[in-house]
């Protein structure tokens, strides 16, 4: 099965494209937050890098969070429509499980962290086990401290939260604390290719309708106010009203 996999969820933007030999084709570029006007491209490069048709792309994966509203949203956007277009199944990754990833096998505790800003971090635990790796809880944020895993084991900090919060943890942690190179900090399409071809080829009926994004954190931005709202009376709670609008970040 020939799977195309995209991440948007950080300022890194990369495309990959797998098989059953392994990575054919990866392109990530990390130039900020511009994945409108550059992700058609890098799946396009990547195709043609390949020497392959969109037509012979035979499923597609994408992180569907945590990571920036907006990264998010576009990622799901062009995976869904290219999925829609040619009748694929299309699976969605968590962002931290493809950052992890690379790292499988690791003998402690792997701790991906995604930069949430406002002074928080997204977190899981990871920990290996006869199948590779799995997650001991769910997705999360919160401050740093919140993200230190509990127990004797070494834990591994990769992503772009641990570099920012690299002397808090070891001074938690001290030396239970290891640190993954800089390199590593990006989500790898690769990674997320690999994910999403295994879990296609358990259900490869995966319906690209039902993908939505895994903000984690609820969106703090709600529609201005109309200039009168002081005169205007209020609803009562729970009497309903116009829902926030999800931004950025």
């Amino acid at each position: 099965m020939r799977i195309l996999a995209v991440d948007t969820a950080t300022p890194t933007c990369s495309v990959a494209i797998h098989d059953a030999a392994g990575v054919v084709c990866e392109l990530t570029l990390g130039q900020g937050r511009t994945h409108s006007t550059q992700l058609l491209g890098l799946i396009q490069s990547a195709l043609s890098a390949a020497r392959l048709a969109a037509a012979e792309i035979e499923g597609f994966g994408v992180t569907i969070g945590p990571g920036s509203f907006t990264g998010l949203r576009i990622g799901l956007g062009v995976i869904k429509g290219l999925a829609f277009a040619l009748g694929r199944p299309a699976v969605g990754i968590s962002s931290l499980e493809a950052l992890a990833h690379p790292w499988r096998g690791w003998p402690g505790v792997i701790c991906p962290l995604l930069d949430a800003r406002k002074g928080e971090v997204y977190f899981n635990h990871f920990v290996s086990n006869t199948d590779g790796y799995r997650a001991r809880g769910a997705d999360a944020v919160g401050p740093v401290e919140a993200a230190l895993a509990d127990g004797p084991d070494p834990c591994l900090f990769v992503g772009d939260g641990a570099r920012l919060y690299r002397e808090r943890i070891i001074a938690a942690l001290g030396e239970r604390a290891r640190f993954a190179g800089s390199g590593f900090d990006p989500i790898r399409g690769s990674s997320v290719a690999e994910l999403a071809r295994a879990r296609l080829l358990r259900d490869p009926r995966s319906d690209a309708a039902l993908l939505v994004p895994r903000y984690v954190r609820r969106p703090d931005a709600k529609p201005p106010l109309p200039p009168d709202d002081v005169a205007r009376p209020r609803p009562a709670p729970g009497a309903g009203g116009p829902a926030g609008v999800p931004t950025d970040d």
